[in-house]
């Protein structure tokens, strides 16, 4: 005659706990009752308790075994290791996958009459006398991940798309084709140069000093009207028959007209009259010629900065410039930030990123924002709370409002719409 197990039931064995423990012994006296004559049943009945119990921790207790039921893994447990492991997994991948977008988000604020953690100053004078000043002009930047050459990868585009301050814009968008990671930073870095010079150029001249421009063509493009008859380094001096004083004053005069120009430039230190037939391209009149503004100053002015390329810290540039050179704090001690393009004329031209401007702005803890007019339609809805955002057209536009907010009658000025 066998013995049955000690606990033939659910009812007998108590309810389980999570831990596979009982919440206390069996009642023996249930297990004795007729067992002599009814053997065969409950052999039979302990089968099926035994297969109850098979179905519910997934391992058979034979009659008299002593072993405790083995606790099976929840699902739930492990399909929360087998996500995370495919997260980990996919983050893995995403690394080195990388995607045809441009990142940008808010750079820092540099303040032109400040000093960088590096230790020199932005704008240095030698050879006319300088003035302290106090107060914050800051010129704005975006900081940009991507482009040719260093695609951002899946992760940080993915990150980038859910950052309220970050905005995802695709290459192509950004950059013309074929274009080299090399031709982009030559690029920014001539236009940041650029930018130098002709702010040197603009505040020097509000001051009195003489500045002496010279128009060069750096560029004759491919296929157009100037290619075999203009050369890169001709200085234009005249355009048909007018004194050329501005690199700018070229570009006016095309528009202006109409039918074949006529170039007098210098080339080799002799005069020659070169005449072009413009080209029409969107509504613009083109002649194929890149020109470049160079300068001769006598006052030596070095700015210092950083890492950064483009030209959109001009008009900010001549600011500081100005301030450096004229007695008193320009600012009245507030802190002003801006962004702007800035000719040899004192014209003020449009720039990108302006939303990251704002924001940067904001960080460096300006109350006042200077930006191209051209922009103000752009800053509906990105103006930071706290910051005002007036539009300038000029650098006397742009030095008038500066001293209306030193004189803490910035509320007179113009404002972009907030929002």
């Amino acid at each position: 005659m066998r013995r049955r197990p000690r606990a033939t039931s659910a009812e007998d064995a108590g309810a389980a706990h999570p831990d596979g423990r009982s919440d206390g012994p069996p009642d023996d006296s249930a297990a004795h009752v007729g067992r002599d004559a009814h053997d065969h049943d409950h052999d039979h009945d302990a089968d099926e308790h035994d297969h109850v119990r098979e179905g519910t921790h997934g391992e058979t207790i034979g009659a008299g075994s002593t072993r405790a039921p083995r606790r099976r893994r929840p699902l739930v447990g492990r399909s929360l290791s087998g996500f995370l492991f495919l997260l980990v997994l996919l983050g893995l991948v995403a690394q080195f996958v990388t995607l045809p977008f441009v990142i940008l988000r808010p750079g820092p604020a540099v303040d032109v009459l400040g000093t960088p953690e590096d230790g020199a100053p932005v704008v240095t004078v030698a050879g006319a006398k300088t003035y302290p000043t106090s107060g914050s002009l800051f010129f704005t930047t975006v900081a940009q991940y991507g482009g040719p050459g260093r695609r951002p990868n899946a992760w940080d585009v993915g990150v980038a798309f859910v950052d309220p301050r970050a905005e995802l814009m695709r290459e192509s968008v950004v950059y013309p084709p074929q274009v080299s990671e090399k031709q982009v930073r030559d690029e920014n870095t001539a236009a940041m140069t650029d930018s130098q010079q002709e702010a040197v150029a603009v505040a020097l001249r509000r001051v009195g000093r003489p500045v002496t421009e010279r128009a060069v063509v750096a560029r004759v493009l491919p296929d157009g009207p100037a290619e075999g008859v203009v050369e890169k380094g001709d200085v234009v001096t005249a355009v048909d028959g007018r004194p050329v004083a501005h690199a700018a004053d070229i570009t006016a005069h095309i528009q202006k007209t109409t039918g074949p120009v006529r170039l007098t430039v210098l080339r080799g230190g002799k005069e020659r009259t070169l005449t072009l037939t413009p080209v029409v391209r969107e509504k613009r009149r083109l002649v194929g010629i890149l020109v470049q503004p160079t300068f001769s100053f006598g006052v030596d002015v070095a700015i210092h900065a950083g890492d950064v390329g483009g030209p959109s810290a001009g008009m900010m540039f001549g600011l500081g410039i100005y301030d450096t050179l004229t007695p008193g704090a320009l600012t009245g001690g507030r802190r002003i930030a801006g962004t702007g393009t800035l000719d040899s004329t004192g014209r003020v031209g449009p720039i990108g990123g302006i939303e990251q401007k704002l924001q940067g702005a904001k960080d460096a803890g300006a109350g006042w924002f200077l930006a191209p007019r051209t922009n103000c339609g752009e800053v509906v809805g990105h103006v930071p709370a706290g910051l005002v955002v007036t539009p300038v057209t000029t650098f006397d536009e742009a030095l008038d409002a500066v001293e209306s907010i030193a004189a803490g009658k910035g509320n007179t000025l113009p404002a972009c719409p907030a929002g």
